[in-house]
């Protein structure tokens, strides 16, 4: 685990063993992240900052939605930030935090193995940054929280505006006809959508957990409250980006699917007239051919007469097909 502590507009690198007297200091802030939840980390961190076991269990275990827990002295916060995955696969990078008024424990939940490890400790980097370059000056938890949300969200909407690239794309491909393999261009449609759905999603539940952490205050009166409103703003903007790029991408797909409908239509209208002037010919063919055409006695004046036949049907069928709009 990586301990620091922030005072004076400064970060430090603290050892574990320091944190009883980091905490019982009475200035500065006191941050502990932990790549992952482990006996080791339960065992030195539970003790000194009475974390409840369910919170623990969370934090070690995959949770498939957002969520906040108050305890008395804490509040217990869980977040998912989007990562592009194979095969239009998105992965949820999880991200725990324990919040209090001096100090915020981060926990990098377990991620899937086709996951590379650096993803989850993206917000933590750019708040590092940020902090080490005096940009950022916290002086307490839920102030150093909201930096890693203002992190997360801006990878969000990253996210989003990489995916509104290849929504671009995709109408361009579509409005061009320039499609290539048809059911290749429609899988990668699905899969853009897909994606734009998943962060969607992610920003509305993270929406919901900040507007009751802004119910109850969690963050206390004034500028604690300012920033949990300011956090359910910054949620709703993604939740918009996101559902009018999918929709704008559905009525791509819609357009698309359309135009290759009408296109099979006009196919079969016109197999269906190819159908219809050919049933007299082998009508015809099938009941005279083998009494006009035998081996050797073949009567060519019936064949004759048959054959115009076959064309006189054939030509009415196709004016009057033509009169019918058919073709």
């Amino acid at each position: 685990m990586d301990v620091r502590f922030i005072s004076d507009g400064t970060v430090r690198s603290c050892a574990p063993t320091d944190l009883p007297a980091l905490l019982d200091r009475p200035d500065g802030l006191v941050w502990v992240d932990v790549p992952t939840w482990d006996d080791q980390a339960a065992d030195t961190l539970t003790p000194l900052f009475g974390f409840h076991p369910l919170a623990v269990q969370d934090s070690m275990n995959r949770n498939q939605v957002p969520k906040v827990h108050r305890y008395a002295d804490h509040f217990f916060v869980v977040l998912h930030a989007p990562q592009s995955g194979a095969h239009g696969h998105v992965h949820y990078v999880e991200l725990d935090q324990f919040i209090g008024g001096r100090y915020l424990v981060t926990v990098h939940g377990p991620l899937n193995p086709a996951v590379d490890p650096s993803t989850a400790m993206v917000e933590v980097n750019a708040v590092l940054g940020r902090l080490e370059s005096g940009r950022s000056r916290p002086g307490t938890g839920f102030e150093l929280s909201f930096a890693l949300l203002a992190a997360l969200t801006a990878r969000m909407r990253a996210y989003t505006a990489e995916l509104t690239k290849d929504v671009w794309k995709l109408e361009q491909q579509v409005t061009a006809g320039h499609l290539g393999d048809p059911e290749t261009f429609l899988d990668e449609m699905f899969r853009v959508r897909h994606g734009l759905l998943t962060v969607g999603t992610m920003a509305a539940l993270s929406r919901e957990v900040y507007d009751r952490m802004a119910t109850i205050e969690a963050f206390g009166a004034g500028g604690g409250q300012e920033l949990l409103h300011d956090a359910v703003d910054q949620f709703q903007h993604l939740i918009v980006m996101a559902g009018g790029q999918k929709d704008y991408l559905q009525g791509t797909i819609e357009f698309y699917q359309a135009r290759t409908n009408t296109k099979m239509m006009i196919a079969a209208e016109r197999l269906a007239v190819i159908a219809a002037v050919t049933l007299p010919i082998t009508a015809l063919s099938s009941v005279f051919g083998m009494n006009v055409i035998v081996n050797e006695r073949t009567q060519w004046g019936w064949v004759v007469v048959i054959l115009l036949v076959m064309l006189g049907m054939s030509g009415a069928l196709l004016i009057w097909a033509q009169r019918k709009g058919w073709f």
